[in-house]
This record gives C-alpha cells, sequence and structure tokens, in this order.
C-alpha cells in the first residue's frame, strides 16, 4: 500500500493488479526493435512492486542491467466489465506517474526463450508511484509532457498524444480480458529513451499536471551488508 495526497486528503494505493502496457509509444517500440502492436500489449506486475516517495529503487543482484520507463498511471474507481471506449473514462478515478522498472538483461533472456517476463518486471520496488493522485475531473490526459532524468541527464521526453491505444481503448481492451477493480492501476507505457540504472543514481520523473517525483537507486548488496 502506498498513501499519496489526494485533493484535501489522501488516496490510499491498494491495487489487486498493475496492469502495464508495452510498446505503446511508437518511437519506445522501435528503440526496442519491435513493430508496432496492432492491438494493446500488456503484462502485469505484482502489487508488491509498488513503493512511494521516500522508498529507494532496489537493484537486484540477480540482474546487470536494470532500466527506468516513465509512465502515465491510471486508477480505475469503478468495477470495469467489458466496457466501451465511450464509455470508459466513467470508470477513472485519477492519475499518477508510475516507473515500470524493469531487468532489461532478464527480460531479453526470457523473449528469447520464449518465457513470460514476469521476473523483469516484478522484483520489488519496481513500481515506484507518486508524488500524488490528481481526480481525473482536474486533468485532460491528452496531450502532457512526460519526462524522466538521472542525475540531472534528461533520458526520457515525450507527450502522452503519442501513445498508440489512448485510454479509452485501453480500458475498453482489458475490461474484455479481465475485470478492472476500485485501485487497479493502468500503467500506459512508456516514451523513448529507457536507459539503466546503476547504484547512488537519483531519478527524477515528471508528467505536465501531476508534478515530480524523485528516487534514489540503491544496489541490493549495499543494503544487506
Amino acid at each position: 500500500m502506498v498513501r499519496l495526497p489526494y485533493m484535501d486528503g489522501f488516496y490510499e494505493l491498494r491495487p489487486g493488479k498493475i496492469v502495464a502496457l508495452a510498446k505503446n509509444y511508437a518511437e519506445h517500440a522501435r528503440e526496442m526493435e519491435s513493430d508496432v502492436p496492432e492491438k494493446p500489449v500488456f503484462f502485469l506486475k505484482p502489487p508488491s512492486a509498488l513503493i512511494g516517495p521516500g522508498e529507494p529503487i532496489i537493484l537486484p543482484r540477480m540482474s546487470k542491467r536494470v532500466d527506468h520507463e516513465v509512465e502515465l498511471a491510471v486508477i480505475i474507481g469503478r468495477r470495469a466489465k467489458r466496457v466501451p471506449k465511450e464509455k470508459a473514462m466513467d470508470y477513472v478515478l485519477g492519475y499518477t506517474i508510475l516507473l515500470d522498472i524493469t531487468a532489461r538483461d532478464l527480460q531479453v533472456e526470457a523473449r528469447e526463450k520464449g518465457l513470460p517476463w514476469t521476473i523483469a518486471k516484478g522484483f520489488d520496488t519496481f513500481a515506484p508511484v507518486g508524488p500524488r493522485v490528481v481526480d481525473k475531473r482536474e486533468l485532460k490526459i491528452d496531450d502532457l509532457e512526460i519526462g524522466l532524468k538521472v542525475n540531472g541527464e534528461l533520458r526520457q521526453l515525450g507527450r502522452t498524444s503519442e501513445m498508440v491505444f489512448k485510454v479509452p481503448e485501453l480500458i475498453e481492451y482489458i475490461s474484455s480480458v479481465m475485470t478492472l477493480e476500485p485501485g487497479d492501476i493502468i500503467a500506459t507505457g512508456t516514451p523513448a529513451g529507457v536507459g539503466p540504472l546503476r547504484h547512488g543514481d537519483k531519478v527524477e520523473a515528471w508528467i505536465e499536471g501531476i508534478g515530480r517525483v524523485e528516487f534514489d537507486v540503491l544496489g541490493e548488496d549495499s543494503i544487506l551488508c
């Protein structure tokens, strides 16, 4: 559970599932040497990966390369099953920032063996969120700047208008496969520029209208000594 500022109080993020989109920005698909999909491609991250501001991203010893991916996160407000895109936004509570942290070497290995990406996406601390939850009535998400810096160096910069599949389409498609429950999170994909994180890095991510959030990065060995 992560507690974030929301309107005049706080919202406790307790997602039953985190649904994350792959290759939902064309330039990111190309940098991953993949085609832009004809339908949304999604996977699940465990709720245990969730952390909030002030908690560090931990680089696991099992991986030699861990990448950052900044994403607009959509928080579901009502139970959604087979929702048409025309009504999809009625089921949204609000928005925050989520980093889809990825053990890239383990993902590549899994792809080559035809295995799922669960390990690469599922380590503890691999879903940092923040700085707050913005109510859907306060923010139009059609064309927002989204970006990320590491140690002050710009790594990712894009706009939500560059999404291949927009949020209503994503809700329609995902809810045709699985029921979305209140508190579930949809991470809507990342723009190009993903890159590695190292022990001691400071990550700063932002989305226009939501704000900025920072996380320290620590190697697993540094906290086990």
